[in-house]
């Protein structure tokens, strides 16, 4: 489907359908665009808002999860959301996490995905190279199990933003900032309905970390999804969906 992508005050999002909100956090190089299968399924009996993270326009001072979590709140805010249910995928589940411990009241469901937080072997083990487009595409490809998956579109995308000293620089800043902001003690204290849906070969936050978050969140539930990497909603899109429906409809608060 195509993407309606609103601006306000600031903020750039997508707003589509009624009902419950969900609330959605793409990654580090991740876009509106990534949530597209949860967006044209869960739209039809959900509010599915997308915003989008500022990672490669944020103020440099403002570059890390403080800066992303901040913008965050301030957008819930801006558009009066309470009762969400928050998906967060890599990047985007370790400010969900952040974000959850802040505002519990406002979150009643959290569901992570692939979440940084606790470990992540960034863009494998490297920091984007500048001017190599092969580099990029094995380094875009190497977060799918299946490499077709990194379309030529997605694979220009991020070799655009890895040639831009700006961008860049952000993305450095703000990935430094996940690895400092280890959350092992942290989320034992989150209290909603948690789940984890992680791909079984994940090569970035391997299934051993989702057995940890598992373990250190109270009320969570885990779920593996075979032959499937760092981004289940782009690469098992029927079998994410299939698993985050059930969650929804067992834990109706």
């Amino acid at each position: 489907m195509s993407l309606n992508i609103r601006e306000e005050n600031g903020f750039k999002y997508i707003d589509e359908g009624e009902g419950e909100v969900l609330l959605l956090l793409h990654g580090l190089f991740g876009a509106l665009s990534n949530w597209s299968g949860v967006l044209d399924h869960f739209s039809k009996k959900y509010r599915v808002i997308i915003p989008m993270l500022p990672i490669y326009e944020i103020p440099l001072k403002q570059a890390g999860l403080e800066g992303l979590t901040s913008h965050v709140e301030e957008f819930v805010a801006l558009k009066g959301l309470e009762n969400m249910t928050l998906l967060g995928n890599s990047l985007g589940g370790h400010v969900g996490l952040i974000y959850t411990l802040r505002n519990q009241d406002k979150v009643k469901r959290l569901i992570l995905t692939g979440s940084s937080g606790l470990y992540e072997n960034s863009m494998g083990a490297s920091y984007p190279k500048r001017g190599s487009y092969e580099f990029i595409k094995e380094k875009v490809a190497y977060t799918f199990y299946d490499p077709e998956v990194a379309s030529k579109e997605l694979v220009d995308e991020v070799f655009e933003i890895t040639n831009s000293n700006a961008k860049c620089l952000r993305i450095v800043y703000i990935a430094r900032s996940a690895q400092r902001h280890n959350m092992r003690d942290e989320i034992k204290a989150i209290t909603v309905p948690t789940l984890l849906i992680w791909g079984l070969n994940d090569t970035i936050t391997p299934p051993q970390v989702a057995h940890e978050f598992n373990s250190l969140i109270p009320n969570s539930e885990l779920k593996f999804i075979d032959k499937c990497c760092h981004a289940p909603m782009m690469e098992q899109p029927e079998a994410f969906n299939h698993i985050l429906d059930s969650f929804l409809e067992q834990n109706r608060i």
